[in-house]
Parts: C-alpha cells; sequence; structure tokens
C-alpha cells in the first residue's frame, strides 16, 4: 500500500516526510499520543465512579445519564467538526486552546455542587476533546516520515487510545477509592496543563496555510446533532424506563444524516471532501474501528455490570479485573507492526478482530474471576493489532484529506462504543449476558473472516 503524500506547510519543520527518526521526533510522537490517551481516558473514567459522584451529590441514578453519555456524546458529534477547525485555524494552535478548554472544564467538574454543573464540565470537556484529536491525528500521520517510522507512530497512537479506553474503569475506580471522585477531575487539569509546553516545545509551529475553508455551519450542526442524538438515544434505548424516548431520538438521528447528506451534495465545501468517500482504505479502516469498539467495549461494559450486580464485586475489584485488556492492548500495538510487513492491513485487522472473538468466545462458556482477566487480554491483544490497521488505513490518504479522515476514524470508534454497548445491554436484558457476549463473539468473527478473505485479493504487502 502507497500513501499518497503531498507536500504542505504542516509538513515542514523537524519530522517531516522523509526525515530520519530523532529524539526529538519521538517526543512528538509521545506528546501527540499523550493528548489522544487524554481524550479517550475521559470517555469511560468516570464510569466506576458515577455511584459515588451520585451518592455524593444526593442525585437518583436516572440522573447519571448525562454524566457518562454526556462526553462521548459531545466528542463524538463534534469531531468532524473540530477537523475542519484545525484545517482552518493551525493544528497545534487549535490542540493548545483545546487543553486550556479542557483544564477549565475539568475544573468546574472537580467543585461541581450539583448533577447538572457537573454533566456541563462533562460536555465542555468532550467539546475540547473532539477538537484535539483530530489535530493531534493529522499532525502525527505528517510529520513523522513515511514507512516504518509512521507505522510506529501509528501503533503509539492506537495503543494510546485503546489503552485509556480500557484503563479508564481502571484509573477511576482507583482514584474514586483511594481518595475521592472529585480527583478525576483535578488529574484532568494537571494533565491539560502539562500537555501545553509540552506540545509548545516539541510539535513544530504551524506553518502558513493556504486556502482557508469554511466551516459549513449547517452541515456541522446537522452531523453534529445527528451523531448526539444517535449516541444518547441508544443509552436511553438500553434503559427500559427511557426506551420510548431512545427510540424517537435514534429516529431523530436518522432524519439529521438524511438531512446532513443533502446539504453536504449541495455545499461548495462539504464538512467530509467528496474525494475521501472514494478512498477504499479509509472506507475500510473506518468500518473497522466502529467493529473494534462496538466489539470490544460493549463486552467489557457488560462485564463491568455483570461483575458488580450479580457477582458482588466492587467497582476497583471490577475494573481490577479489566486490567490485563489494558495493558494487551500495548502488546497486540507492538505486534502490529511486524504483521504489517508481511500482511495488507486488511488481513491484519481481520487478524485483531480473530483475536477479539476468541477473547469474547470465553465469557459465554465460563465468565468467572478466573476466566475474566484471561479473556479480556487476548481481547486486548486484538485490539491492539486491529486499532494500528484501522488506523493505518484510514489515514492512508492525501495529506488535505487527513484531517477528514482523522475525524471520520475517531467519529466511527465513538460510534462503535455507543452502539455496541446499547445492543449488547438491550439484547442481555432480553435473554441473559451470555446471549449478548455470544453475539459479540459471532460479530467480531464474520467481521474477521471478510477482511481477512478481502484482504488476501490485495497482492500488495507493508515491506521493511
Amino acid at each position: 500500500m502507497t500513501t499518497r503524500d503531498t507536500t504542505s506547510d504542516d509538513s515542514r519543520g523537524p519530522g517531516g516526510s522523509g526525515d530520519p527518526e530523532t529524539p526529538r521526533q519521538r517526543g512528538l510522537v509521545a506528546v501527540l499520543c499523550l493528548v489522544q490517551f487524554v481524550d479517550v481516558l475521559g470517555v469511560t473514567v468516570v464510569i466506576t465512579a458515577l455511584p459515588s459522584m451520585l451518592r455524593d451529590l444526593d442525585a437518583s441514578p436516572s440522573q447519571g445519564t448525562l454524566i457518562v453519555t454526556g462526553y462521548a456524546m459531545f466528542f463524538g458529534g463534534l469531531l468532524m467538526t473540530g477537523a475542519r477547525v484545525g484545517d482552518r485555524f493551525g493544528h497545534r494552535r487549535t490542540i493548545v486552546v483545546s487543553c486550556g478548554v479542557f483544564a477549565a472544564a475539568s475544573l468546574v467538574g472537580a467543585v461541581a455542587q450539583g448533577v447538572p454543573l457537573l454533566a456541563a464540565s462533562r460536555c465542555l470537556q468532550g467539546a475540547a476533546a473532539a477538537t484535539a484529536v483530530p489535530a493531534a491525528l493529522r499532525l502525527l500521520t505528517t510529520l513523522t516520515a513515511e514507512g516504518q517510522a509512521r507505522r510506529r507512530a501509528l501503533a503509539a497512537w492506537s495503543a494510546a487510545g485503546a489503552a485509556a479506553g480500557a484503563s479508564g474503569f481502571v484509573v477511576g475506580g482507583v482514584l474514586t477509592q483511594a481518595v475521592s471522585w472529585r480527583a478525576i477531575f483535578w488529574l484532568f487539569i494537571v494533565l491539560a496543563a502539562a500537555l501545553v509546553p509540552a506540545m509548545l516545545r516539541t510539535v513544530p509551529a504551524d506553518g502558513r496555510r493556504g486556502r482557508r475553508l469554511p466551516l459549513n455551519p449547517l452541515a456541522s450542526v446537522l452531523l453534529t446533532g445527528a451523531v448526539m442524538a444517535l449516541v444518547l438515544g441508544t443509552t436511553w434505548v438500553a434503559e427500559p424506563a427511557q426506551r420510548a424516548a431512545g427510540v424517537a431520538l435514534v429516529l431523530v438521528a436518522a432524519l439529521g444524516a438524511a438531512a446532513y447528506l443533502a446539504v453536504e451534495r449541495r455545499s461548495a465545501h462539504p464538512l467530509v471532501p467528496r474525494g475521501a468517500f472514494g478512498m477504499v482504505t479509509l472506507r475500510a479502516g473506518t468500518v473497522g474501528s466502529f467493529l473494534n469498539t462496538a466489539t470490544t467495549s460493549s463486552a467489557a461494559t457488560l462485564v463491568m455490570l455483570e461483575l458488580q450486580d450479580s457477582m458482588g464485586r466492587s467497582p476497583l475489584e471490577a475494573a481490577a479485573l479489566l486490567l490485563p485488556m489494558s495493558l494487551l492492548v500495548i502488546v497486540g500495538s507492538v505486534l502490529a507492526a511486524p504483521l504489517l510487513r508481511w500482511w495488507t492491513p486488511r488481513v491484519t485487522l481481520g487478524i485483531g478482530l480473530g483475536a477479539v472473538a476468541v477473547g469474547t468466545g470465553v465469557l459465554p462458556v465460563a465468565a468467572t474471576v478466573v476466566t475474566i482477566p484471561l479473556a479480556s487480554a487476548v481481547s486486548g491483544l486484538g485490539l491492539g493489532i486491529a486499532s494500528v490497521a484501522a488506523n493505518g488505513m484510514a489515514t492512508d490518504v492525501p495529506v488535505d484529506l487527513r484531517g477528514a479522515a482523522s475525524g471520520l476514524v475517531n467519529t466511527a470508534a465513538q460510534l462503535g462504543t455507543a452502539v455496541g454497548t446499547a445492543a449488547l445491554i438491550l439484547l442481555a436484558a432480553a435473554t441473559d449476558p451470555r446471549t449478548a457476549w455470544a453475539a459479540a463473539t459471532a460479530v467480531a468473527l464474520a467481521a474477521a473472516a471478510a477482511f481477512v478473505r478481502t484482504g488476501r485479493r490485495d497482492p500488495e504487502r507493508h515491506r521493511s
């Protein structure tokens, strides 16, 4: 597979395409991956802390929905708009400002005395993350040399995101039990504050930008509204008391998506450039990202619920049993690089999803405190491999499409988490958890077979 790169102002400076990998470039990759880690951590870190939050704020369980989903709604909903913001105003500049907004939102959450203010802080955190992540991925794929250096950078990026999503349960549980749930927000303030000088020190300043594309506000509003409605709707569908409202929101999301597509077809400056839809690798990477999170995040969430509700484990104990998933994600991301030398990205993605199917497939047979860590470890290994392959395919596009590509692949990952989790919780409620895990296993297995089959027909291979 050949990455079609073009010269742009963003690729100038240390670490640009063609430059050898240097200590400064490795520092740049580390900082950009930390942006990804912090922002993705925000999605899951409050789940184990939620009972303590509601108890301290004297709130009912139903009031916790927006605390959990608000971040994902704004993060997933604004990613495409965030990608355009970075392209228009400069990617380093966008990340620095986003870190400031993220820190301010975290401060609001740390001192909040009620659910409305806490939920508002989570929504604002998600909005800041939505502008930072696409800009960071755009810089990562532009400022690293094509070939092995870029594949290693994408492996680190994928490991950071997957590890953050999986370890959020653990971090939230440890901080809540050891200190307080408010420590989560204070930690975010420290991390965001540390990122700003690190960005300014390691990432080259934004160069002269070319044509400044408009933000396309109507398309942005329609797409953002559709994604938010889908995230919240699928969450509510899984709750019996709010199921009707959830179904209504899913329908609203469908109407919003249709309206967005109609506006995009007539727009002179579409939010997603028309050339992006013709990129086979981008489509495959986006689908792969959706399936990665739909099969792993959903199964892990159901495991967390089962451990606490049926097995009587504390949030911290439940989180500890899923810790192997966080660790093996990193191992899988490292293993992806040699696999990509021998196999096409589609085959590598299929191998990763196959490992996910093996790990998840253990749960319907025997979900115990012994088998759950083993199953989560195998799933984490597969997730790491599959994430590197999916991100690599999605960003294997010309430079001028990478902003949109980074927005699309991250939006797909967020939607995969929301839709997959809702589907599994609904199925578990209608039948039992084992049936739901079996369904996730079947989806991962079918997807793995499809990617391997289509990948073997592609004669290209990554070679070192």
